[in-house]
């Protein structure tokens, strides 16, 4: 029997994580010389506070949940993909073929095969490390680290040797055609002349993304092969009892993780640059592990975690341009919840276990009392 209620597990000790890191944070803000409400102020307005900085939180949101699913997948199949930067650029590399290379006439028809171009080349890539732990016993984490070098190396080679345009100097794509231009948030929900969203990112992957959490939800917790992948993370020995073949977990596992985070690129390449750049993944890749950790690799979980990192982006941006609050200070704080929700979880889980084996001890105790009163 759980020491813990299950809600205990999924909200409080997360929540309790964020509020100590929190804390620590609005500690060196009052050390470097600024008041923390201020600055929790400042990011809560730039932020949430308008549709334009809701367009920012939720633009980055899309990115980390496709990054984040990608290593929940593979938490359950018991594997440490921290390959999902390379993924990722390897992933806009086959969006970016996709719309240079196919003419589109409209963006509904480009946006199916872009996601299997996004997703193939993202599987692909995860594909080789998947192999070498499968046969080899090569140590995933080791080999999709060392995978993230060579797929920054390959990006650069690609835009500077082969894609870029003739005579261009920054090293990307050219501009996709119009055919395959994304919606954004402000040209589908803005009506009159005060339009939502003015020039934020945030485009019609966002809702994808939402889709990718039902179906990895689906996938994980309603299919054969989901029980298979949980069975095959709980027990390597029980699943081979049972007859799942860790060769095919780990390979399918890995596949459908690289190709989530393949998936990333249409957001960040597709939706917002409308070209391949060096930059396009910004490191979501390696805030999805958070982001996977914080959500006990949960789709819904990962959508609150996302949602929070995206909060944390955007408003750590208004906080560096609005105040004296350096922006690394936000990887401090970003630092700080990784800790708290990772390494240090025990930390947080220990005295609550305690806790509530306390209470459910004295539970029984009080009702023998109460009986014993009673006659």
């Amino acid at each position: 029997m759980d020491v813990m209620p299950k809600w205990a597990d999924a909200l409080l000790i997360p929540l309790i994580s964020i509020m100590i890191a929190f804390a620590i944070s609005a500690g060196v803000i009052v050390a470097i010389g600024e008041d923390p409400m201020v600055a929790l102020n400042t990011m809560v307005t730039g932020a949430l506070g308008s549709s334009y900085g809701w367009g920012y939180t939720l633009y980055y949101t899309t990115n980390f949940i496709f990054t984040g699913l990608a290593v929940a997948v593979a938490f359950h199949a018991r594997m440490f993909n921290i390959g999902g930067e390379g993924q990722a650029m390897l992933g806009g590399v086959g969006v970016a073929l996709v719309c240079l290379f196919i003419p589109f006439p409209h963006w509904l028809l480009a946006l199916p095969v872009a996601l299997i171009g996004g997703a193939l080349f993202g599987a692909a890539w995860a594909a080789i490390p998947a192999y070498l732990q499968a046969k080899r016993g090569s140590h995933i984490v080791i080999t999709t680290i060392m995978f993230n070098f060579i797929a920054g190396s390959l990006l650069v080679f690609l835009l500077v040797e082969v894609l870029k345009p003739a005579g261009a100097m920054d090293p990307a794509t050219a501009k996709f055609p119009e055919g395959t231009h994304l919606p954004t948030f402000q040209d589908m929900f803005s009506f009159g002349e005060a339009p939502l969203f003015r020039g934020a990112p945030a485009n019609v992957t966002f809702f994808v993304a939402l889709l990718a959490c039902f179906a990895v939800w689906l996938l994980i917790w309603r299919t054969r092969l989901g029980y298979a992948i949980r069975a095959y993370g709980h027990s390597e020995p029980a699943a081979l009892y049972a007859g799942i073949s860790p060769t095919k977990i780990i390979m399918i596992a890995m596949l459908i993780s690289g190709g989530l985070s393949g998936l990333m690129a249409i957001n960040a390449v597709m939706g917002e640059a409308e070209r391949l750049v060096l930059n396009s993944v910004e490191g979501a890749g390696f805030i999805g592990i958070a982001v996977a950790l914080m959500g006990r690799s949960h789709p819904f979980g990962v959508l609150l975690a996302a949602l929070l990192f995206g909060f944390l982006y955007q408003g750590g941006a208004e906080l560096s341009l609005w105040t004296n609050v350096p922006r690394e200070l936000i990887v401090v704080i970003q630092a700080l919840v990784i800790l708290f929700t990772g390494a240090l979880d025990n930390m947080v889980r220990m005295p609550l276990e305690k806790l509530f084996l306390m209470f459910r001890r004295k539970a029984p105790e009080a009702a023998t009392t109460a009986a014993k009163a009673a006659e």
